[in-house]
């Protein structure tokens, strides 16, 4: 059974968030506060996190960060302010989507379905199932089944929606991969929150490459279409 926490410290909309979970089969964890649930996550890991960002103590952004140090579980944040700045933050530490207050029990279900699906279904190139596991292109190396990525024999911490969008570039070297067909990985069926999402993604993804690899210059900029992998003999 797929195992959704889910942090809040308004008593109703955590029993509006765990009755509908619950009703569609999740087995639903729920804590009042970040500090609580990181402690609970060290002994047993969600499948999927959805925390409210407005929480005392430690609210879901510094959650989604101290999270994001250690693992890769998927993450949705809730807010009921309207600001851009919270989602441009959110993206940048490794939200996987978004839920604005007030919102009802068939959209969060839904999301939380899509951010699943996300995270577990196999990549595809046009029509065609990608079934090889590993992914190895010079000194990346890429573990779709464990989801574990290397460079260099050093290990990379990438979020869901990184290693989706670094598995779709280097699955075919040296092809322009187009800031649409990007957004798609990132949105799937959603409406896409911040236009420039894609943008702050590969610049996540580059910094946490050069934090292993200060010359990484593998994912390269193609002016006004997109991104592509390198896949040349100076990143060897």
């Amino acid at each position: 059974m797929t195992t959704i926490a889910v942090v809040e410290d308004d008593r109703g909309v955590l029993d509006l968030i765990k009755d509908a979970l619950e009703v569609e089969g999740f087995d639903v964890l729920s804590y009042h506060d970040g500090i609580r649930a990181l402690d609970a996550f060290e002994s047993s890991s969600p499948d999927l996190v959805i925390t409210d960002i407005a929480m005392p103590e430690m609210d879901g952004i510094q959650l989604l960060q101290r999270l994001r140090e250690r693992s890769n579980t998927p993450v949705i944040l809730v807010t009921g302010r309207m600001e851009e700045r919270d989602e441009l933050v959110g993206l940048r530490i490794g939200a996987d989507d978004f839920i604005r207050k007030p919102f009802s029990p068939q959209v969060l279900v839904e999301r939380v379905r899509t951010v699943l699906r996300r995270y577990r279904s196999p990549a595809r190139v046009g029509d065609r199932t990608i079934d090889e596991s590993v992914i190895e292109r010079g000194h990346l190396c890429m573990d779709k089944e464990r989801y574990t990525c290397t460079w260099k024999g050093r290990n990379v911490k990438l979020s869901a929606i990184e290693f989706r969008l670094l598995e779709s570039l280097a699955v075919r070297p040296g092809t322009t991969k187009s800031r649409g067909d990007l957004r798609d990985i990132i949105c799937e069926d959603q409406v896409m929150l911040y236009e420039r999402a894609v943008d702050s993604h590969i610049k996540r993804l580059r910094k946490k490459f050069r934090s292993v690899d200060e010359e990484f210059n593998a994912i390269e900029s193609v002016y006004g279409i997109g991104y592509r992998f390198s896949h040349t003999r100076r990143n060897q």
